[in-house]
């Protein structure tokens, strides 16, 4: 009998062999590959050249050791050195972003909208005005929420002309009322 997919895997016991998920891969810790490829630097440098023993050593494979070792005849120990930051730069340093948050705070009004209300776009010209950096509206929420820290927040709709009394009066008198009227007819 041929083996489809749909078929679970057996142990030699008989229940069925559920697969691992696959683990999700952690972030890269750049300091210790840099701290890697110096203890390669110091194997090199105490004239083991066995690049299979090395790369065992480490825990790499002995190709790895070998590009390392090449980079490091052609430029030393500041060949293997960490280049940096991985990824692109962000466009605004802390200093600007300090000083958008200031003019935020001052609100919407004082910058010439009609009500105290930020939106993204209005967030995001205030931006362009303070830094000369445009962003995109939808691209503005990442920077109020991760980089300033600032939440959502809704005004409560409520009409001016509202009653809290005769709010409470009805909820309390006239909606049992209606209530009792709608079940009692109901049966």
């Amino acid at each position: 009998m041929p083996i489809t997919r749909s078929s679970p895997r057996r142990s030699a016991d008989g229940p069925p062999v559920v697969p691992k998920p696959k683990p999700v891969r952690p972030r890269r810790d750049f300091s210790a590959m840099e701290a890697r490829r110096m203890a390669a630097v110091d194997r090199f440098e105490e004239g083991r050249l066995n690049k299979a023993e090395i790369a065992r050593e480490l825990g790499v494979c002995h190709q790895t050791v070998s590009d390392w070792h090449e980079a490091y005849r052609k430029g030393g120990r500041d060949a293997l050195r960490a280049a940096g930051r991985a990824g692109r730069l962000p466009r605004l340093d802390q200093v600007q972003l300090e000083a958008i948050e200031a003019e935020l705070v001052q609100g919407a009004r004082a910058h010439g909208y009609p009500n105290d209300l930020w939106t993204l776009t209005r967030v995001a010209e205030v931006i362009e005005a303070v830094t000369g950096v445009s962003y995109h509206p939808n691209h503005v929420w990442r920077i109020l929420h991760d980089k300033l820290g600032w939440s959502c927040q809704r005004p409560a709709r409520r009409a001016v002309e509202r009653n809290d009394e005769a709010v409470a009066h009805w909820v309390k008198n006239t909606w049992p009322a209606i209530k009792k009227a709608r079940s009692a007819g109901v049966r």
